[in-house]
């Protein structure tokens, strides 16, 4: 048996759900005694992973020619620049990182994982079904990390209502958007005090735009290093997560091992994710892929549900992820593609 590294590529830092799914997976494959390379040109890798997509395509040939496995990892792909303004340049680079991420799909890679069931049937309706047989692996953590018991600082005169992404920008305002207008329905509508809580790398301009509306309270963290989310999450009272048609967001999957409820429009896979007791799911109201103006109106009630029975959410929240989103089983998951 071949005893090389697994090759993981392309080499990401900094946050987002790329890098944060490599560093949990290079932990647990670790653990196992199992060494990592983002070398392509190792001579001794027993198989590679694609994480999303690469430029490296020679080299993946290559390693094809040898008999080399690759999988790649499939989230969903690139859609809101066509319905937005985020420029010439930005509409480029989507387009060319959504062709990419096919080529390597359709001519290079020996298995797929899909991120969700939503993201098989996503790439399926667009590019059609590849030739490579896939597999769903839903994302995860360690469990023992991301913990309903630990360090929090959860308010006790207010609810706190937290927004977690990696960037709010490139056409992914209208998440902060919405977040916003949900706060501001659940001060108004419900009579709770709800204050936001924004992680995520946000524009100057866009902090001053609703920060001078004044119609919530919104505490702007900036980029929250990944050993902090546990103690962030527990100390929130509901995550909002914004992203529509997300694949598999792995702030909601931290959220809920930390028992936190999760409320969102039930776009992409997030009723797949939180199901029906972890948080509160709710019809968009429209066409979410033509950003239709959604129904926030349905979405607020159920997040006061879920703040006003806090107890219950959040040992659902707990239970869900035990039940799907244990480290260790997704590693384990992974080295059967692989290897």
């Amino acid at each position: 048996m071949k005893t090389g590294p697994i090759a993981l590529t392309p080499r990401v830092h900094g946050v987002g759900g790329m890098v944060s799914f490599r560093d949990k997976l290079v932990e647990g494959l670790t653990r196992r005694g199992i060494r990592t390379t983002g070398d392509l040109s190792d001579p001794d890798i027993q198989a590679a992973l694609v994480i999303g997509g690469t430029r490296a395509v020679g080299k993946l040939a290559r390693l094809r020619r040898r008999g080399v496995p690759i999988v790649q990892r499939l989230d969903g792909m690139n859609w809101l620049h066509r319905h937005l303004q985020t420029g010439v340049q930005h509409w480029m680079r989507a387009e060319i990182g959504n062709w990419l991420l096919n080529l390597i799909r359709r001519r290079l890679a020996g298995r797929i994982v899909y991120q969700s069931r939503f993201s098989q049937r996503w790439w399926h309706r667009v590019y059609g079904q590849a030739a490579a047989p896939s597999v769903v692996i839903h994302n995860a953590v360690d469990l023992q990390r991301y913990h309903p018991d630990g360090p929090h600082e959860r308010p006790a005169a207010f609810y706190r209502l937290l927004l977690v992404e990696g960037s709010l920008q490139g056409g992914y305002e209208v998440g902060l958007r919405n977040a916003v207008s949900l706060a501001s329905r659940l001060r108004q509508g419900h009579g709770l005090d709800v204050r936001l809580s924004v992680a995520g790398n946000v524009s100057p301009e866009l902090k001053t735009s609703f920060s001078e509306a004044g119609a919530v309270e919104i505490d702007w963290l900036g980029l929250v290093p990944g050993e902090n989310i546990p103690r962030l999450d527990r100390s929130a009272h509901l995550l909002f997560s914004s992203d529509l048609n997300a694949a598999c967001p792995n702030s909601v999957i931290e959220a809920l091992a930390c028992g936190l409820p999760v409320a969102a429009f039930d776009t992409g896979a997030l009723a797949e994710l939180v199901g029906p007791a972890a948080g509160a799911i709710t019809p968009y109201g429209g066409d979410p892929w033509q950003l239709d103006p959604p129904d926030l109106a349905t979405l607020a009630r159920g997040a006061a549900a879920v703040l006003e029975n806090q107890a219950n959410y959040r040992a659902e929240a707990r239970d869900r992820a035990e039940a799907l989103f244990d480290l260790d089983v997704m590693v384990e998951k992974y080295l059967q593609v692989l290897l």
